[in-house]
């Protein structure tokens, strides 16, 4: 039997709050296919949709998916097909679902595919479930469906952050995609262990918890050393 969706509650992000406010130099571009772009313009749309779901710190060599692009532009794929294509990609998994538990992946896809944070605490357990039980793809599918996204970005809008914290020198602040660390917390703990190693005259020192005890075959190897 399949687990439905839980319901959660939509929590105000009124564009007119201070902390969520765009200035007038700083209106995000509507990139869309609508009007028939030109070349130089679906370099434009392209580069956008990179962006919004990779991030600028994540756009690599390794990230480019020319198959998809180029169905993009013989009109082949809609834009909602190419953000697809990216979020199931082999990079964007491994840069962003391998590294990461479904709940902290949930919150990266709803920024990057709906353009906002998370409601709630219940919204990022609600799709964890949906990941867990359905799969990767089962979860993209349902969010490039969702009415939200049909009713803000369509098939020919790239997803952009509608309600984005905007850097400025008086908050500090950037948008959310941007600050939002690669790995979560219990990724980040095992990635770089520091070793402390003291350099001696003669040879290698180690911190004494690190140095062999009684019956360890490394003793024996330190008296070889020495002698030699």
């Amino acid at each position: 039997m399949s687990i439905p969706l839980l319901s959660y509650s939509f929590s105000t992000q009124n564009q007119r709050v201070v902390g969520y406010e765009i200035g007038w130099d700083e209106q995000y571009r509507i990139y869309s296919t609508d009007n028939l772009p030109t070349a130089s313009e679906m370099d434009e749309i392209i580069w956008a949709a990179y962006r919004q779901v990779f991030s600028e710190h994540q756009i690599l060599s390794s990230t480019r998916q020319s198959f998809l692009e180029s169905q993009l532009r013989f009109s082949q794929l809609t834009v909602k097909d190419f953000i697809k294509g990216l979020v199931l990609s082999d990079s964007f998994r491994k840069l962003n679902y391998d590294v990461n538990n479904n709940y902290r992946f949930v919150e990266m896809c709803v920024q990057r595919v709906l353009g906002r944070d998370i409601y709630n605490e219940r919204e990022r357990l609600a799709w964890g479930v949906i990941i867990g039980e359905k799969g990767l793809e089962s979860f993209i599918d349902m969010l490039l469906d969702s009415d939200e996204y049909m009713e803000n970005f369509g098939d020919s809008i790239v997803p952009y952050q509608k309600r984005r914290y905007l850097y400025s020198r008086a908050l500090g602040e950037m948008p959310f995609n941007l600050k939002t660390p690669r790995y979560g917390e219990e990724f980040r703990g095992k990635l770089c262990k520091p070793q402390i190693i003291w350099q001696g005259a003669l040879r290698t020192f180690r911190p004494q918890e690190l140095r062999a005890k009684a019956g360890d075959p490394a003793l024996y190897l330190n008296m070889v050393k020495d002698v030699c």
